[in-house]
């Protein structure tokens, strides 16, 4: 068995996006710990410092490398097009919105990473600013489609209550569960995203690095149990 589950770990860190989950929830999981540790005249040098940085230094990791996911943010985008024609019209509709603030996403944060490394010379921080902002609303976009095929699918149970299949109505909720998933996982992410925006919006600059740490670690765990059981998580 543990043979089986070190194999399993190895399949995992072996690709992009399994590394990725990983990598994530390490960084929010030493910001959680480092957070809850720390008091209020906390010392650098001691293991809540430690682990902050850490999680800092994971974090800096991801940005590297998501200057590689332009490409295959835009693949994805142009297999979607406009969506499938028999899919609802507002789910379509939100899915091209949220595809579009991705594909804008990454060259901003290329830009404020590149300004940040003294690559080029411009203010870094209004590209982050405009970078959380899309991802911010990509997240309520995907909050609103979620709903939508949440209400659609919990009408489709009620009405076929009687008359669909054992099997056909297993799939249905077993839907509505990924659904709700996804739903806590870019609400939870969505909670981080303001408090990274400029002071004054909302909660923005007021979270504790715990709480931080905690809402990233339950939307880490989520999006490793969706991939585990076949879903798709792509949180930033």
């Amino acid at each position: 068995m543990a043979a089986a589950a070190l194999n399993g770990l190895v399949a995992v860190l072996e690709t992009y996006r399994g590394r990725d989950r990983v990598v994530r929830a390490l960084c929010y999981g030493c910001q959680l710990a480092g957070g809850a540790l720390a008091g209020p005249q906390a010392s650098p040098s001691r293991l809540p410092g430690s682990l902050l940085v850490v999680s800092a230094q994971l974090s800096a990791c991801r940005t590297a490398l998501r200057l590689f996911d332009d490409f295959a943010m835009l693949s994805y985008s142009c297999g979607y097009g406009l969506g499938p024609k028999d899919e609802d019209g507002l789910v379509r509709g939100l899915s091209v919105l949220c595809n579009l603030a991705n594909q804008l996403y990454y060259p901003c944060e290329h830009v404020a990473w590149a300004a940040d490394a003294g690559i080029i010379r411009v203010g870094s921080q209004k590209w982050w600013t405009v970078s959380t902002a899309l991802w911010a609303f990509s997240l309520l976009l995907g909050v609103l489609r979620s709903l939508r095929i949440l209400f659609q699918l919990r009408r489709k149970l009620r009405q076929h209550k009687c008359t669909s299949s054992p099997l056909s109505q297993k799939e249905m909720k077993a839907q509505v569960k990924a659904e709700v998933l996804s739903i806590l996982t870019d609400v939870a992410d969505l909670c981080n995203a303001i408090h990274w925006l400029p002071p004054g919006f909302l909660w923005a600059g007021r979270f504790p690095p715990w709480l931080v740490g905690l809402l990233g670690t339950i939307s880490s765990l989520i999006g490793i149990y969706q991939a585990s059981r076949g879903g798709n998580s792509e949180a930033v």
